[in-house]
């Protein structure tokens, strides 16, 4: 059989969904390569997107309906498995009713079909679901108090920026073609700014390097404001006819000085000079990264970058913008065909930073199972350990996988399913850039593997609602891209080009009309108010830390930062990659030197709530007292690194606070924990 070459798309939750070109040869997937044709991604992937053809072919794969028995995993036909699984859902639901049945899930796969398993639990009844992000909840709903949306610029719309400030977003590591345009950027110009507690490979290539500590960019934000508004570069004509709220915002800012937040961030007076006037001399970009709105005071953080956006008149200019989500994209789509909102019946939610705790406490109902899809909740869910008790309690656990996972291992049913390339999708961005990308089926899952689409289906056959599910991948797709035929975009034009830009505006607010209550920005926001919350911005610092908890600082003086691992997708590649299985940790120099530390000792991690053996490894120019562990690793391999994270949400109730860690370390000699 001769190889054929097709083009598809990646499907990671990612800044970039690539485009991608993948050979076949004998059904197998030989070789993934990117698709220099695709307007953003121009052939340039990252080693996650070509690590799935080691991911489709691993001899590692679950190939076949396993059930726990006794302890140990037997394989059993589909035919039982979901025969137990539909007579179970169905008895809790007579018994306690839907609720009593919690969906964990994440975004391992961001296929627009993914969202059918809503579809299911809808029609179910309802089920209790998970709300808020572990990954970027509580910024999204910080922008959309001040804007009304979290919506970003175009990809394109850089070129338009005279300065560029990259505001703890790991560029090049997470967002590889916004990498490639700063360094255009650069050379056309443009003044590149980095601001981060950890010095990187983006840091390296910026005119200006702003070390920072971690948690405290909301005082940096108001640093630069305070200097903005002594120079007299705020944008009054913005301010005046465009936002409410300015007074709260100056009148909050008289509170503190700058000596105060010079201690508090650990950066010079000088250097919040020359931010507020590079701030002024618009336009002015600001790319917002994740990480920082991971505290207990993250939404706030957010919302103050957006402030200091805003009042700098870098917000509905081309070449401006506060950066972070870009939810238009999704917004195209009509989700309600998919998802059938109106079939539920029952509702529960959840914070997803939460679910362990309430899962122990939940008793109207208490939860029989648990249903897990597109996630790995044991590894990346907070305060593993807690996690793990919750699970234990369940009578119950189903996972959806392709690998024997921290989940499936303790799960009670295993059901394999489909990997990238062997299901039919479309897939786009809701962070960068609005391309629609097309995803063909291009080799069959092996073993007794099967889509998600028909597990979903097989079950709604037992449970008496299969019509619902009575439609080809086809008939969901142009379900859902319905609202874009009058743009000429259809499934089969997108089958024929490989991808289309979708309708959104590429410099968002341009028309100066907000979607908060008011219509206007708000430094004061409306929707907090109503959602029973002091809407207005506030000196906030995170939870554990000198300031809230000197105690808790003084036991535990580092704090533990958790970033993306390189070549993983969270926690997806691990178990391909040998070099990535083990646990490295990364300290800032004066810890080091304090604790008498050296590449390649051995040392453990802790706190109260866990602790983790692994590698040393001196990192230059890490702000001080700061310490990093990749998180995505597994159990069997050392990890995960959240057996030390807290389960505490952010300000706004919708983020995770996995940032938001303190930490000791001592040198080791054993693996003794």
């Amino acid at each position: 059989m001769t190889e054929t070459t097709h083009v598809t798309s990646c499907p990671l939750n990612c800044w970039d969904v690539c485009g991608l070109k993948v050979t076949v040869n004998e059904g197998k997937v030989v070789r993934v390569d990117g698709d220099e044709h695709h307007p953003i991604t121009k052939g340039n992937i990252c080693g996650r997107g070509r690590m799935l053809k080691e991911r489709v072919n691993a001899k590692e794969r679950l190939l076949y309906p396993l059930k726990k028995v006794n302890g140990q995993f037997v394989r059993i036909s589909w035919e039982e498995a979901l025969d137990d699984i539909a007579g179970k859902m169905r008895k809790l639901k007579e018994q306690f009713g839907p609720t009593a049945v919690l969906h964990s899930h994440d975004y391992a796969n961001n296929g627009l079909l993914k969202n059918l398993d809503r579809r299911f639990f809808n029609c179910y009844g309802g089920a209790t679901e998970l709300i808020g992000s572990l990954c970027w909840g509580a910024g999204i709903e910080a922008q959309t108090w001040d804007f009304g949306n979290a919506y970003s610029h175009a990809p394109e719309d850089i070129d338009n920026s005279r300065h560029i400030v990259i505001w703890g977003r790991n560029v090049a590591r997470t967002n590889m073609h916004l990498f490639e345009r700063l360094l255009a950027a650069k050379k056309r110009g443009a003044t590149i700014v980095v601001i981060d507690p950890l010095f990187g490979p983006t840091a390296r290539i910026a005119d200006q390097y702003v070390c920072i500590k971690p948690g405290m960019d909301a005082f940096l934000a108001m640093g630069i404001m305070k200097e903005l508004l002594r120079l007299g570069l705020e944008d009054r004509a913005f301010i005046k006819q465009h936002t409410i709220g300015f007074d709260d915002v100056k009148q909050l800012l008289q509170t503190i000085s700058l000596a105060e937040i010079e201690r508090h961030t650990g950066v010079s007076r000088d250097q919040m000079t020359k931010l507020a006037r590079l701030y002024g001399d618009r336009p002015t970009a600001t790319y917002l990264g994740l990480g920082m709105q991971r505290y207990a005071n993250g939404g706030n953080t957010i919302r103050w970058i957006d402030a200091l956006v805003a009042a700098s008149g870098n917000v509905g200019i081309p070449g401006g913008g506060a950066n972070f989500g870009n939810l238009q994209v999704g917004e195209c789509f009509d989700k309600a065909a998919l998802t059938l909102p109106e079939r539920k019946t029952a509702s529960r939610t959840w914070t997803m930073m939460k679910q362990g705790e309430e899962i122990l406490r939940a008793d109207d109902p208490p939860i029989g199972m648990v249903i897990v899809t597109c996630g790995n909740p044991l590894a990346q869910v907070p305060n593993t350990n807690l996690m793990k008790k919750a699970f234990a309690s369940i009578e119950t656990v189903v996972v959806f996988e392709q690998f024997m996972t921290d989940t499936a291992a303790m799960a009670d049913y295993v059901l394999p399913v489909a990997a990238s390339f062997e299901e039919e999708d479309v897939y786009c961005s809701s962070m960068y850039h609005a391309y629609l990308n097309y995803g063909p089926k291009l080799v069959d899952p092996p073993g007794e593997a099967k889509p998600d689409l028909w597990i979903w289906t097989e079950l709604a056959k037992r449970l008496g609602f299969g019509d619902d599910f009575a439609y080809t991948r086809e008939q969901f797709l142009a379900m859902a891209l319905r609202p874009l035929e009058h743009h000429g975009i259809t499934l089969k034009r997108l089958k024929t080009e490989h991808r289309v830009l979708l309708p959104v505006e590429p410099v968002p607010w341009r028309d100066r009309r907000f979607q908060t209550p008011s219509g206007k920005y708000e430094f004061t926001s409306t929707i907090a108010k109503k959602k029973g919350m002091d809407g207005r911005l506030q000196i906030m610092y995170p939870a554990e830390s000198e300031e809230s908890n000197p105690a808790l600082a003084a036991k535990y003086p580092y704090r533990l930062l958790t970033i993306h691992p390189l070549r993983s997708n969270h926690s997806q590649h691990y178990p391909l990659i040998p070099a990535l299985q083990t646990v490295r940790i990364e300290v800032a120099a004066d810890v080091a030197a304090a604790k008498g530390l050296a590449d390649g000792d051995r040392a453990r991690v802790y706190n109260d709530r866990g602790s983790l053996v692994g590698t040393v490894k001196v990192l230059d120019g890490a702000y001080p007292g700061t310490i990093n562990i990749d998180e995505g690793q597994w159990g069997v391999f050392g990890g995960p690194v959240n057996v030390l994270t807290s389960d505490l949400e952010s300000d706004n109730g919708c983020g995770s606070a996995l940032y938001d860690c303190l930490v000791n370390i001592e040198k080791v000699t054993s693996e003794a924990k």
